[in-house]
């Protein structure tokens, strides 16, 4: 199995909080917005982290969502946020948690080896050959800087291991077993029992579905925990082609299953690795929220409020987190 990054994904980033409190793990923090060092960004406890670190992530996040992840946030809603503020809301958040990582890994004395230091050094050297002059100018950051900022990354990646360490990587096909489905929710008893009566007649499931379901969709898929209980119960006990009777769920709605495939082999497969990943983090906040939750938090507001990626052209690196897999992610 290969050793676990801690990039989050354009899904999850879509979730930061406002720029004076985001959520780091599963604690809630509040920044004490009183830091007025102009070559800094913000603090944890004392540990500083430069603006220029900051506006390398900035790049880093402005362009991923599009490059990467297939997100155009230029078509994105943000409400009474721009795009500007809310990429820069992302940075604070993630790299808040970064740092975070990389001090509680100092304080449970793990350390990078010369090897992973070298590692950082030839990281650094490629991704630094790869910006462009204006990014340079833009990030104001030296290859010398930027190797301490991978060793930052690594660190936090190495804490995040350390930490998972000893997870139970079993994880049964039944636990993860994803099926293919067709389904039917209505909220009104009276229209349930038509639906049982008419199924139970012999009409079609689909064309039912056309005219009674409430749900978006006729045909989806259901995993462990994605459905209600009760519904789950009977679901996973279906064979294929099998219609399940009326099901009354705790969420008020009633609910009626066709099995089209009972075992989704490849997504089963996929489900085994979000399924192993949710133990993993969930091991790892054990940890990690108690560190948080005593942390102290500074915000130098109006340095960061004065970065802005408006009007800058040639900024177009989305390749640090890259680099940083080609270097430090192996075969363990």
């Amino acid at each position: 199995m290969k050793k676990r990054t801690i990039i989050r994904s354009a899904a999850v980033l879509l979730t930061a909080t406002m720029l004076t409190g985001c959520e780091i793990g599963n604690t809630e923090i509040t920044f004490d917005i009183k830091h007025t060092n102009k070559h800094v960004a913000f603090a944890v406890n004392d540990t500083k982290c430069s603006i220029k670190e900051a506006k390398l992530y900035l790049c880093n996040y402005k362009n991923l969502y599009g490059n990467e992840y297939g997100v155009n946030l230029w078509n994105y809603d943000f409400g009474d946020e721009s795009l500007d503020d809310y990429v820069k809301d992302v940075t604070i958040d993630e790299l808040t948690r970064i740092t975070c990582m990389s001090l509680l890994a100092t304080e449970q004395g793990i350390e990078l080896t010369e090897e992973e230091k070298a590692l950082a050094e030839e990281a650094s050297k490629e991704y630094y050959q790869s910006l462009t002059e204006e990014e340079k100018r833009f990030t104001g950051i030296s290859q010398i800087e930027l190797k301490q900022v991978y060793e930052k990354y690594a660190l936090a990646n190495k804490l995040y291991n350390s930490l998972t360490i000893g997870v139970d990587e079993e994880v049964s096909d039944d636990e993860a077993r994803v099926m293919k489905i067709q389904q039917i929710i209505v909220s009104e008893e009276s229209i349930a029992v038509e639906v049982e009566a008419a199924l139970n007649a012999g009409n079609d499931f689909a064309s039912l579905a056309g005219t009674y379901n409430e749900a978006s969709e006729l045909e989806t898929h259901i995993a462990r925990d994605t459905y209600p209980e009760e519904v789950e119960k009977v679901a996973f006990n279906l064979e294929n082609d099998e219609i399940s009777g009326k099901i009354q769920a705790s969420d008020g709605n009633y609910y009626f299953i066709k099995c089209i495939d009972k075992f989704e082999e490849e997504l089963t497969e996929e489900n085994k690795v979000t399924i192993l990943e949710k133990r993993e983090k969930e091991k790892f906040y054990d940890v990690y929220d108690s560190f948080v939750e005593s942390a102290s938090f500074e915000l130098n507001k109006d340095l960061w409020e004065s970065v802005t990626l408006v009007g800058e052209e040639g900024l177009e690196t989305d390749s640090f987190f890259k680099v940083y897999d080609n270097f430090f992610v192996e075969e363990n």
